[in-house]
C-alpha cells in the first residue's frame, strides 16, 4: 500500500471540506468531485503498486472524514451558505429527532463508502486502460 499517496490524495478531500463550507455551492459540487475523482484515479493508476481499488476506496474514506469533520465543526457557516441543506437537516430533526451532527455522523460514512466504491472502480479502470495501452 502506498500510504503517502493515499494521504496526499485525501488532501483534495480536505480542500473540498473547506471549499464546500465557504465557496462551492451544492449545484456544482458533484462536478468538482468528478474532476477530483478523475485526478485521483489517474494518480492512483500511475503511482500505486497494484491494489488500485483499495487505494481509491481508502482515499474516499479519508475524504469522508475530512468533509464530515469540517461540516460538523463549521456547521454554522455551512448551514448559512447552504440553505437547502439546512432545511433538509431541519426536516430530519422534525421527523426523526435526528440532529445535524448525528445525521452527518450517520450519513457521512455511507457516502464515504459509496464514493469509495466509485473511486476504487475508477482507479481500477484507469489502471486497466494504462495496461492495455502498453500492450
Amino acid at each position: 500500500m502506498n500510504w503517502k499517496l493515499i494521504f496526499s490524495l485525501s488532501g483534495f478531500g480536505f480542500l473540498m471540506a473547506i471549499g464546500t463550507v465557504y465557496l462551492i455551492p451544492s449545484s456544482i459540487e458533484v462536478f468538482v468531485w468528478l474532476a477530483i475523482f478523475c485526478t485521483c484515479a489517474w494518480f492512483i493508476q500511475q503511482y500505486a503498486d497494484g491494489k488500485f481499488f483499495l487505494h481509491g476506496f481508502l482515499v474516499s474514506l479519508l475524504n469522508c472524514v475530512w468533509v464530515t469533520a469540517a461540516h460538523i465543526v463549521l456547521s454554522k457557516s455551512y448551514l448559512a451558505n447552504h440553505p437547502e441543506e439546512a432545511m433538509s437537516y431541519a426536516n430530519l430533526y422534525k421527523i426523526y429527532h435526528l440532529s445535524m451532527t448525528s445525521a452527518m455522523l450517520l450519513f457521512g460514512p455511507v457516502i464515504g463508502i459509496l464514493s469509495g466504491i466509485v473511486l476504487g472502480m475508477m482507479s481500477t479502470v484507469f489502471a486497466l486502460i494504462k495496461l492495455r495501452t502498453k500492450q
